[in-house]
């Protein structure tokens, strides 16, 4: 198996060997765009991850040594959680950082590879695309209904639903970047 990426010096030098080249004019101004949003989204990230683990740790403190009730903690920390994980899927993918099983790709010729990796993008783009939109569905309910969590705190659930189609939004353009770099750079020859 792999992970589609090799980690060097501080995490911060990655490479995606599989990912075709975005030799077209268009695609790699697109492809350079994507990567400024993905990257301008990891730190928020980042922070949110974090925030998240102050935030549990406070709780459990707070709970054990002081015997504080807590109300928000635990859905704030989720609501971070739920942003970071649905943002960074589409830096993860822009990398090719999900795991994969390299057995069938060594076995396969460069052309069948290509095909093979064609559809399981679009495949990927597919449900990507229905759950982007989804999510949306539920965040313009929640917001137009006025839902809220059942907890005593009872933050608004349009937020978690924002997150996630926001999130989910930036993976299906990441992957529909993805199918058509490889359409028309496999139709340019290369």
């Amino acid at each position: 198996m792999s992970h589609g990426y090799d980690v060097g010096e501080a995490g911060l030098e990655l490479h995606d060997a599989e990912r075709p080249p975005a030799g077209h004019p268009t695609v790699a101004a697109l492809d350079r765009a994507m990567k400024a949003v993905n990257r301008a989204v990891m730190l928020p990230c980042m922070l949110a991850l974090v925030g998240a683990a102050g935030i549990l740790t406070y709780s459990v403190a707070a709970r054990y040594f002081f015997k504080i009730p807590t109300e928000w903690q635990d859905e704030t920390a989720v609501f971070l959680l739920i942003g970071a994980t649905f943002f960074s899927g589409a830096y993860v993918q822009s990398f090719r950082g999900h795991v994969g099983v390299e057995a069938v790709a060594t076995l396969l010729s460069p052309r069948v590879n290509h095909w093979r990796m064609l559809f399981v993008e679009v495949l990927s783009l597919a449900f990507c695309v229905f759950f982007s939109w989804k999510s949306w569905t539920l965040f313009r309910e929640a917001l137009h209904e006025g839902y809220s969590s059942n907890s005593t705190w009872g933050p608004p659930l349009w937020i978690p639903y924002a997150l996630m189609a926001s999130g989910m939004t930036l993976l299906s353009l990441q992957l529909l970047l993805e199918v058509v770099a490889r359409l028309v750079n496999r139709s340019e020859g290369r």
